[in-house]
C-alpha cells in the first residue's frame, strides 16, 4: 500500500469537506438574505423577527417554536439537501462532510420546534451581551445588530464571510456619526460621503468660521475643551476623531507640545470620554469609534513631530483596544491633498467613499495608501505591538 499517496487522498477528501463547510454557510446565508427580499420567504423569516425581544428573551413558547418550524428547519434542510445534491453530482467523498455540518443544524432545530433543546440557539441565547461584535465569525452582538440595529444588514449566520463581500457587516443608515476635524478636507469629504449614506451627521469643529452643508448639526469646541462635548456624546452612535496639526520642520518647545496636545493627548482625552458612554449591551453593539492615526504609524511623513505624535498616538489606540467596550477602527491614511498636506497624491473625497466601503465590510484597520510597503508592514506592527501589550501588561481595573 502506497501511505503518500493514501495521505494524499485524504488531504484532498478533507479540504473538499471543508469546501463543502464553506458552501453550506454561504447557503444558509444566502437563504436567510432572500428571506428578506423574496417574498414567497418573507413571511416566514418575519416570524423568527417576532419571536425575541431585545434582550434576546423569547416572546412566548408558541412563538419560537413557530418560527423554528417555518424558518430555521427550512433553512437547514436547504443546507442539507444542497450538500447532498453536490456530494451525488461530484461524486466526492469529502463533501459528505457538508451535509453532516448541516444536519447538526437541522437536528436541533427540530428539537427547538417542540420546544427542547433550547440551549443549542446560541446566536439567541437571553442576556445582557458582554462582548463587542466579533469579527470573523458570529457571535451574539453581532447578530443581534440584525435583530434590533438594521435587519437589512448582518445577514451572516456563522462565517461573517457574505456581510463581508455584500458591505453589510456595518450599517450607517441613521446612525449619529460625529466627526472632528470637520471643516477640513477630510473631514468635509466624509461628511457628504455618510450623509449620502444615510447617517446623522454631527460636525465638530474648532473653525468658528466653517460653513457646512444643510442638514448637519454643527458643535464648535476647543482643544483642552473635550469634556465639554459629552453630553452629545453620549448620543452619539459613530465618533470619527479626526482632527490633527502638522508643524512641518518646526522643532521648537511650542512645537512639540502643541503636536502632542493636539495629535496625541486630545484625541486620547476624546476617545475616553465617548468609550465612557458605552454602557449598555444595544451601546455594546452598536457605537464604534474611528481614529485617524495616519500612515505616519509606519512610514515617515517628514515630519518628525507629526510621526512621533501620531505614532505614539497608535501605539497607546493599540493597547486601548485590548479592552476597549466597543469596535474600534483606526484610518491609517497615505498622503491626499488637503490644508495639512498640499502636496497630497490622494483625492479626499475617494479617500473618504473608501473608508467608508471598507469599514461596512468590517475591516477594523483601514489602511489606504499608494505605497505597497504599507499594506505590509502595518498589519506585521500592529500584530506584534498588540502581542507585546498582552503579554506584559494587564488591566488592573479588572482585577
Amino acid at each position: 500500500m502506497d501511505f503518500n499517496l493514501l495521505s494524499s487522498q485524504l488531504w484532498v477528501q478533507l479540504l473538499w469537506g471543508l469546501v463543502s463547510i464553506v458552501g453550506v454557510e454561504l447557503v444558509r446565508d444566502v437563504y436567510h438574505l432572500a428571506g428578506h427580499y423574496w417574498q414567497p420567504l418573507q413571511r416566514f423569516h418575519l416570524l423568527h423577527h417576532k419571536a425575541y425581544r431585545r434582550d434576546l428573551t423569547i416572546t412566548s413558547l408558541e412563538a419560537y417554536k413557530k418560527a423554528q418550524r417555518y424558518n430555521d428547519i427550512p433553512e437547514s434542510f436547504v443546507m442539507v439537501s444542497v450538500a447532498a445534491l453536490a456530494a451525488i453530482l461530484i461524486q466526492n467523498v469529502g463533501i459528505w462532510l457538508g451535509c453532516l455540518y448541516s444536519l447538526a443544524f437541522l437536528i436541533p432545530a427540530i428539537a427547538r420546534s417542540q420546544g427542547l433543546l433550547l440551549q443549542t440557539d446560541l446566536t439567541h441565547k437571553p442576556g445582557a451581551l458582554v462582548e463587542i461584535p466579533s469579527l470573523w465569525t458570529v457571535n451574539r452582538t453581532y447578530h443581534w445588530r440584525h435583530h434590533f440595529d438594521e435587519s437589512n444588514a448582518y445577514f451572516s449566520g456563522h462565517s461573517t464571510l457574505l456581510d463581508k463581500m455584500l458591505g453589510t457587516s456595518l450599517s450607517v443608515k441613521e446612525k449619529v456619526i460625529a466627526i472632528t476635524g470637520a471643516s477640513g478636507t477630510l473631514g468635509q469629504a466624509l461628511i457628504e460621503e455618510l450623509a449620502l449614506q444615510g447617517a446623522k451627521v454631527v460636525a465638530l469643529t474648532t473653525n468658528q468660521n466653517a460653513n457646512f452643508q444643510p442638514g448637519v448639526e454643527v458643535l464648535h469646541w476647543q482643544i483642552g475643551a473635550e469634556a465639554d462635548l459629552v453630553s452629545r456624546l453620549k448620543k452619539v452612535d459613530i465618533l470619527v476623531i479626526n482632527h490633527g496639526i502638522n508643524v512641518y520642520g518646526d522643532r521648537s518647545a511650542a512645537a512639540v507640545f502643541t503636536s502632542y496636545e493636539v495629535n496625541t493627548f486630545s484625541t486620547l482625552q476624546l476617545a475616553e470620554l465617548f468609550l465612557a458612554t458605552v454602557t449598555t449591551s444595544a451601546d455594546r453593539a452598536t457605537k464604534e469609534l474611528w481614529i485617524n492615526t495616519s500612515e505616519a504609524e509606519v512610514n515617515p511623513a517628514f515630519s518628525p513631530l507629526y510621526e512621533l505624535s501620531k505614532r505614539t498616538l497608535g501605539d497607546l489606540i493599540t493597547l486601548r483596544r485590548l479592552d476597549a467596550p466597543c469596535i474600534i477602527r483606526k484610518l491609517v491614511l497615505g498622503p491626499f491633498k488637503s490644508q495639512l498636506n498640499p502636496y497630497g497624491v490622494m483625492s479626499a473625497r475617494w479617500i473618504a467613499w473608501a473608508i467608508v466601503a471598507l469599514a461596512k465590510r468590517d475591516f477594523r484597520n483601514i489602511v489606504i495608501t499608494v505605497n505597497p510597503l504599507t499594506y505590509l508592514a502595518f498589519p506585521v506592527k500592529e500584530f506584534f505591538q498588540s502581542l507585546y501589550f498582552r503579554l506584559f501588561t494587564s488591566n488592573r481595573s479588572n482585577q
